[in-house]
C-alpha cells in the first residue's frame, strides 16, 4: 500500500545526494544518535521502545519534547526501522500538523488499520509540531493510537502539557529532549565532515571553525550541519575551512570568549560594575557579548538577582522583584526570547538609584558576631 502522505523514508543507502547535509547526515541507527543519553542508554525509554516495535503487543505512542534541532524528526524515523536499523518491515508516514487538516489525519489513520489487518505492517505516524492542532483535530487521533493502528511519534516544541489534549497525553509516553551540549554538536560536525554521506572528508575544518560553528550551533543539530554545509560551499567543496570561510558562511563574527575561563568572568564583571556605574548601553554591549557568546542566560540571570540587592538595595526594592522575575522567565521561556526579559531588568538595574546601605549593614553585623559580641 502507498504512503499518500509526505515519506521520509531512508534506505541504508541514506538519502540522496542533492538532499541536505543535515539530512543526509540523519542517524539510522540508535547507536548513531548523538546526545540524548537519558533515553538512549541500556533499558532507556527510547531503547526499550525501538525494540519492543518488532514485540507482539507493540510499542506505546511517545511525544517528543524539546528545542529544534535536538533529534525529535531523527528519532522518528529510527524507530520506524527497528532495533535491526532496516526498516523494511515498517510504513513510516510523515505529516505537519502545519499542512496537514482531519481529513488527512482520519485518512492515514484507515490506511494504518488496513496496513495491520490486511499486510500485518505496522505503521509509525510520525506528526511535527503537534501543538499546532486544535483539540478537535486531536481526538482524531485517540481511536488510532488507543487501538494501536499506529505508533504515533508526536513531536513539539511548546510544553505538551498546554499544548496537547489530556487524553492523547494519557495514551503516550511523554519524552524530552534536552539541547545538545557542545562535545556533541563538535563530534557531529567532525562525523559530518569525512562521512561518505557527508563532505566525505573532501573539505577539511580548522579547530577555530569548527570551534565558531558549535558556538553559534546553540544545541541546535541541524542549526550546526546548515552552517557546515555553507562554509563548505565557502572553499568551494574542497580545502580546510578556516575561521574566516566559517565567519562569512554564516554572517557572524567570532565573538572572543571564552565560557570557562578568564573572559567568562571578566565580562561579567564588566557587566555588574556598568550596572552600579548607571551606564545603561554599557551594561547592555556586555549583556549582548555574552548571550551571543553562548553564555548560559541562568548565569546571567543569578548576576542580575546579586546586583539588585548589592548595589540598587533599599534605593529601589523593585529592582529585587524585577531580578528574581527575570531569572524565573528565562527559565520558563528559554532562549532567545530570554534575551529580551533579561535586558529589561538590565535596564531596570542600571537606571535605578544606587544603595549599597543592606549590603554593608549585614556585614558589619555578621564581624560583630565573628568577634564575639553576641550579647
Amino acid at each position: 500500500m502507498d504512503d499518500l502522505f509526505a515519506s521520509a523514508r531512508e534506505d541504508a543507502g541514506g538519502a540522496s545526494t542533492g538532499a541536505p547535509l543535515a539530512v543526509r547526515m540523519r542517524p539510522r541507527t540508535l547507536d548513531e544518535v548523538v546526545g540524548q543519553q537519558h533515553l538512549l542508554g541500556p533499558g532507556a525509554p527510547l531503547r526499550r521502545l525501538v525494540e519492543g516495535l518488532d514485540g507482539r503487543a507493540g510499542p506505546p505512542s511517545v511525544i517528543l519534547w524539546g528545542p529544534p534541532g535536538t533529534g525529535k524528526t531523527t528519532l522518528a524515523h529510527v524507530i520506524s526501522r527497528g532495533a535491526g536499523g532496516a526498516g523494511s518491515s515498517h510504513r513510516f508516514v510523515e505529516m505537519s500538523a502545519i499542512t496537514a487538516g482531519v481529513r488527512d489525519v482520519r485518512r492515514a489513520m484507515e490506511e494504518a488499520r488496513d496496513a495491520r489487518d490486511v499486510l500485518g505492517r505496522r505503521t509509525v505516524l510520525f506528526l511535527d509540531e503537534v501543538h499546532r492542532f486544535t483539540k478537535a483535530q486531536q481526538d482524531v487521533l485517540l481511536p488510532g493510537v488507543e487501538q494501536r493502528w499506529v505508533v504515533l511519534v508526536a513531536a513539539t516544541t511548546e510544553n505538551p502539557s498546554f499544548s496537547v489534549v489530556a487524553p492523547l497525553l494519557s495514551r503516550s509516553l511523554l519524552l524530552t529532549l534536552r539541547g545538545l551540549d557542545d562535545a556533541d554538536v563538535a563530534a557531529l560536525l567532525r562525523r559530518a565532515v569525512a562521512d561518505p554521506r557527508g563532505l566525505a572528508g573532501e573539505v577539511g575544518i580548522a579547530d577555530e571553525a569548527l570551534d565558531h560553528l558549535v558556538r553559534l550551533a546553540g544545541g541546535d543539530a541541524r542549526r550546526a550541519l546548515t552552517s557546515l554545509e555553507a562554509a563548505a560551499g565557502v572553499v568551494g567543496g574542497t580545502g580546510v575551512i578556516t575561521l574566516a570561510d566559517a565567519e562569512r558562511a554564516v554572517d557572524a563574527a567570532v565573538v572572543r570568549y571564552d565560557r570557562d575561563g578568564d573572559q567568562h568572568y571578566d565580562v561579567a564583571s564588566a557587566l555588574i560594575k556598568s550596572l552600579r556605574g548607571s551606564d545603561v548601553d554599557a551594561a547592555l554591549h556586555y549583556l549582548a557579548r555574552m548571550l551571543e557568546a553562548g553564555e548560559d542566560p541562568r548565569f546571567v540571570a543569578r548576576r542580575l538577582v546579586i546586583s539588585a540587592s548589592e548595589d540598587v538595595g533599599m534605593a529601589d526594592p523593585t529592582a529585587l522583584v524585577t531580578a528574581v522575575a527575570a531569572a524565573q522567565a528565562v527559565a520558563l521561556v528559554g532562549m532567545p526570547e530570554g534575551r529580551i526579559v533579561l535586558a529589561q531588568a538590565v535596564v531596570h538595574l542600571a537606571t535605578a538609584p544606587k544603595s549599597n546601605a543592606a549590603y554593608l549593614a549585614v556585614d558589619a553585623a555578621i564581624g560583630d558576631v565573628r568577634a564575639g559580641r553576641g550579647g
